[in-house]
């Protein structure tokens, strides 16, 4: 399988510079904190964190570590596909290689989806394609699954239909409660958003139209899964 003319620019790029992450943000960032941690050894730079929220943690962080912020309250704005369009000229203003969502707490036009095909990536604490949209620890409880877990996939039009790149998996024990999913979900997004990331940065991970390749190999519907 032939490289993308996208995948192509990147390993040019990434000859005289890493690869620029632009991450987007709506609350507390604990996997920003884990994507910042890991890029001293990642070979990627974060150049932007945008939020639509003034009080979103994730925000502090950034600041923390030397990375700039922008603020674009959606509030602000009379449409969704507006403000996509002012959100797309805040991002392209940095010239990102890989726009990362972190807990992004946004529906995306189709239009924006698009302008980063194959450059957009997502977290999402489920084994997708099982449990889209919210509330999924408690989902999964109320359904008796015996496993949970998250995907990173790259993302398309559809929600959290986009391909799945690496899904870790975890037991629900009878002691599980919501919060207690969500914790140790929490702990396994933090290893493997980053490593994803890592991947793309380095030119290994691409999209094409039948899905996910990893050093030039498809992957399966469920990408790479660890438990």
């Amino acid at each position: 399988m032939h490289s993308t003319p996208a995948h192509t620019d990147l390993a040019l790029k990434n000859k005289t510079r890493p690869c620029q992450v632009a991450v987007l943000i709506s609350g507390n960032g604990s996997n920003l904190q884990a994507i910042i941690d890991y890029s001293s050894i990642g070979g990627y730079q974060l150049c932007a964190v945008i939020s639509n929220r003034a009080d979103a943690f994730g925000l502090q962080r950034a600041t923390r570590a030397g990375i700039a912020t922008r603020l674009l309250d959606h509030k602000a704005f009379t449409s969704r596909e507006a403000f996509d369009a002012q959100l797309m000229q805040e991002i392209d203003a940095f010239r990102p290689d890989l726009v990362v969502l972190a807990g992004f707490m946004r529906i995306l036009s189709s239009g924006f989806v698009q302008h980063y095909a194959g450059r957009l990536l997502n977290i999402h604490p489920s084994l997708l394609p099982d449990y889209k949209g919210i509330n999924t620890h408690q989902r999964v409880l109320d359904a008796g699954e015996p496993q949970h877990g998250v995907s990173v996939h790259f993302v398309t039009p559809e929600l959290d239909g986009g391909p799945v790149i690496r899904q870790a998996v975890i037991n629900v024990t009878a002691d599980d409660t919501r919060d207690s999913l969500a914790q140790r979900v929490a702990i396994e997004e933090h290893k493997i958003y980053p490593e994803v990331i890592e991947w793309f940065a380095s030119g290994r991970l691409t999209m094409d139209k039948n899905g996910v390749l990893l050093d030039q190999q498809h992957l399966p519907s469920c990408g790479i899964r660890t438990r």
